[in-house]
């Protein structure tokens, strides 16, 4: 027994230096009523598990601008942001109109594409041919409206809008008051609200054309142009939208190390973030995080997907 409890002592006294160079590392994520707190419980569970000399805690915050205004005064390592917002802070513009922030991006987990959706007996088989059509952007001061105004307006395009909220407008299209909508996806299947649309009267789906989505590309980097296979809902043939992610971001200072545990503990996970989120389950993160980033990656989230043998798009490269 004497000798056992001095092996126990000198485990401990051994593991005590070890344990306090753990570097803590706070986590902004959101509310806690959100699904997307949960994932970034399971976000911090595996950085602990998986990630050496780590150690994550998630702290509830209010998101996105939140989030990076807690990274620009040090009080949270790395958090939730939606690739869009990201994207005006780093470039200094909107909300942070001469003040750009020194964020880099770490991975995206998850992807809004916006979904025009019309009723098929509308006659409206091309975005320019909604001008003069009662049409809802985006429910009522939603992300989807704001993006979707600046859209029409970056393509010169034009509708009669119809404003209201998610109830006002399904029932609006159903009644043949409003003729369509635009509606986050939920990954690449059509929403909740419009396959409830689906199943009163039948649907269309308004794409860009290869014009407007190169027009898109070089006129909004905030957002991101996606091909959406077919099968977003039955019958519905593969289209192109545009669209915005939700991601994970730190400062540039982060050094190199810790970003690449961090991104590396969480792209070879398999179960615990689709536990956490279920649209999770089956998809990549590495291909989520190239189709909606929008700001270069960190230098040590980048060194993951090169050993990976993945090829970055400009969009994600440090300007050299």
């Amino acid at each position: 027994m004497k000798h056992l409890l001095h092996a126990l002592m000198g485990a401990t006294l051994l593991a005590s230096p070890l344990a306090a160079q753990d570097k803590d590392l706070l986590i902004g994520s959101t509310s806690a009523s959100s699904s997307h707190y949960g994932y970034f419980v399971a976000v911090g569970q595996l950085i602990n598990e998986n990630a050496e000399g780590l150690r994550a805690s998630v702290v509830e915050t209010g998101a996105t601008m939140d989030n990076i205004r807690r990274m620009e005064r040090g009080q949270v390592d790395l958090g939730l942001v939606t690739t869009n917002v990201v994207q005006h802070a780093a470039a200094g513009k909107n909300d942070f109109e001469g003040k750009p922030q020194d964020l880099a991006l770490l991975w995206v987990y998850t992807g809004a594409p916006q979904n025009v959706v019309m009723r098929a007996d509308a006659g409206v088989d091309s975005l320019a041919g909604l001008e003069g059509v009662r049409f809802n952007p985006g429910i009522k001061g939603s992300a989807t409206e704001a993006t979707t105004e600046a859209v029409f307006a970056t393509l010169g395009l034009e509708a009669d809008y119809v404003r209201g909220s998610t109830t006002d407008i399904v029932g609006m299209i159903k009644d043949n008051r409003v003729a369509g909508y635009v509606k986050s996806g939920s990954g690449n299947k059509l929403d909740g609200s419009t396959m409830d649309i689906a199943t009163s009267t039948d649907i269309a789906i308004l794409g860009l054309t290869p014009e407007q989505a190169d027009t898109l590309r070089a006129e909004m980097p905030d957002i991101s142009v996606v091909d959406i296979p077919e099968g977003a809902a039955g019958g519905i043939p593969a289209y192109t939208t545009w669209s915005f992610g939700v991601g994970v971001a730190a400062p540039r200072s982060m050094d190199d190390d810790t970003a690449y545990k961090i991104v590396k503990a969480v792209m070879e996970d398999q179960t615990a973030q689709a536990n956490a989120m279920a649209s999770l389950k089956g998809a990549s993160l590495a291909d989520m995080t190239v189709q909606f980033g929008t700001i270069p990656l960190h230098p040590g989230a980048a060194r993951w997907f090169e050993e990976q043998g993945i090829d970055l798009p400009a969009k994600l490269k440090l300007a050299e």
